[in-house]
């Protein structure tokens, strides 16, 4: 009594918890989120797919910079637009008990604007600009900016972090794994 039919059988629940970091009460959450996003597009179609406009109304997407990044990442159409399993896969890589190597790999997915799986001067450019906001950097402090973070990153000086040296600054970062989060 007071409790209301799940959309999803046992065994989904199930195979979302062993595919996620999150209970199964948890998965049951995040999906009341995403149906709240959009009630009049999910609501018992456990396959209703969201335009990223819908997801970017999510509180903590809403004010992030890279918003629209995230959803591109996680989107499995690759267009921003997500489906439940999207939308649940990124709360749980952004949840607390995600570890910070998933974290690191999907940060540096966020960051790579060009998707050549490097960060060079164009992706770390725009990384900047988007954390800056409005307090614009000048082009040559954004230039001493970006050479200052390949001097310390660019083990192989190649001219762009690859994903193990992006790591292997993320290892250094003791509060990465507390920044990089989104509460359901």
């Amino acid at each position: 009594m007071g409790q209301g039919k799940s959309q999803f059988t046992e065994e989904e629940l199930q195979d979302y918890q062993d595919l996620t970091y999150f209970t199964k009460k948890e998965v049951l959450y995040a999906h009341q989120k995403f149906k709240a996003l959009a009630p009049e597009r999910v609501g018992h179609n456990k396959n209703a797919k969201l335009p990223m406009s819908k997801i970017l109304l999510y509180p903590e997407l809403k004010v992030n910079p890279f918003g629209d990044r995230i959803c591109h990442a996680f989107s499995s159409s690759h267009d921003g637009d997500c489906t439940f399993e999207d939308f649940l896969d990124m709360m749980s890589v952004f949840s607390d008990a995600a570890p910070k190597s998933v974290k690191a790999e999907h940060a540096f997915r966020i960051f790579d604007f060009d998707g050549d799986d490097m960060l060079g001067e164009t992706d770390l450019h725009q990384v900047v600009e988007r954390l800056t906001g409005s307090q614009r950097l000048s082009e040559s402090d954004m230039k001493n900016l970006i050479q200052n973070i390949l001097d310390e990153a660019d083990l192989d000086e190649d001219g762009a972090l690859s994903f193990a040296e992006f790591e292997h600054i993320i290892d250094k970062s003791s509060d990465f794994c507390s920044t990089f989060r989104i509460r359901l």
